[in-house]
């Protein structure tokens, strides 16, 4: 468990006097083994928030915890040693080294015989899908590959806590879901605790467990991603789950208009008809889409219905986990 208590910091800038506040009394909770996603634009405080959990920076207040203890107070040996459970994902490789190489490079430092070297380095390998590539060097892959290998190396040590900031930047769409892929098999197969920030809240979405959104330097929302999909004025959720338009004219067909949120594959797949047949209404979807958090597909559609028991049929689907999140028309008994 990783908390982050009431942590601010500042600094000074050639530009101005004042000193310029870069985090606000922060509070986050990162569990052990979670995916845990930061995100924010450019200039929010992710990297100095990472900086401060990886114990490369000292918060000016607050603490950063590491299973209760406190390791704003560490210094020499002992922070030493904390900070050796923390891998920082560098982009940089050695140019002339090989992919082998670059990921054992930790290991020779600390001196890993080599039997026990090569061992941890074929493990990794496999773990990023780049074992045929092993005798390769930087120049021979693609910007994802190489930031597959900066993962694997900051692996190498097995770190109790992996950061990777901005890990999709400078990599393409196509390749980005293969160096996401990695974060999450660190997490599932190697028992890592991964801490990701980015300023594109879709690449939370593709893996992280829980969420926190940064900005200006202040947490401003938190939370577990799936739990945020039906919470009602969720920036994060908002900007993840599909866009709902309807036509007045086509809302006004009905006797019923809201949009509801529907998470998991028997809510997404059988709750709107089940609902219909069993209330003797009329359902149709009149706008949304289908998207997914990690493997879990999650719905936002705008629903019309007509029929008497269209309300009794809503309250029905509330029950049952649907969580409806606007009321454009006619609702009357139902609360989100």
């Amino acid at each position: 468990m990783i908390t982050v208590e009431n942590v601010s910091k500042s600094f000074r800038t050639t530009e101005s006097d004042a000193p310029v506040q870069a985090l606000h009394d922060v509070n986050l909770d990162v569990e052990a083994g979670a995916l845990f996603g930061v995100v924010g634009e450019e200039g929010a405080g992710k990297s100095t928030l990472a900086r401060c959990v990886a114990l490369r920076e000292r918060p000016d207040r607050g603490s950063v915890r590491y299973d209760g203890l406190n390791t704003t107070t560490l210094d020499g040996r002992k922070l030493r040693e904390a900070q050796s459970q923390v891998a920082v994902v560098d982009s940089r490789l050695r140019p002339e080294r090989t992919v082998a190489g670059n990921i054992a490079a930790p290991l020779e430092r600390v001196g890993v015989d080599g039997t026990r070297r090569r061992q941890r380095v074929a493990t990794l390998l496999d773990v990023i899908g780049l074992s045929r590539a092993a005798a390769q060097v930087p120049a021979d892959l693609t910007p994802g590959q190489q930031r597959r290998v900066s993962v694997a190396r900051a692996l190498a040590g097995g770190p109790a806590l992996l950061l990777a900031d901005d890990p999709t930047s400078g990599v393409d769409a196509d390749e980005s879901g293969a160096v996401l892929s990695v974060l999450d098999r660190a997490r599932a197969e190697l028992g890592a605790t991964v801490l990701l920030t980015t300023s594109d809240a879709g690449v939370a979405g593709r893996v992280c467990d829980d969420v926190a959104l940064l900005d200006h330097g202040s947490v401003v929302e938190s939370g577990n991603l799936l739990t945020l999909a039906g919470t009602r004025g969720s920036r994060i959720a908002d900007e993840l789950l599909p866009s709902v338009e309807t036509s007045p004219s086509e809302a006004a067909r009905f006797d019923v208009v809201v949009d509801v949120v529907l998470v998991g594959f028997a809510s997404v797949g059988a709750l709107l008809p089940e609902a219909g047949s069993r209330f003797g209404v009329e359902i149709a979807t009149i706008g949304g889409g289908l998207t997914r958090f990690g493997d879990t597909p999650v719905a936002r559609f705008r629903i019309g219905l007509r029929g008497q028991r269209a309300d009794a049929a809503l309250a029905w689907m509330a029950e049952r986990g649907a969580h409806v999140t606007h009321t454009l028309c006619g609702l009357r008994t139902v609360a989100a």
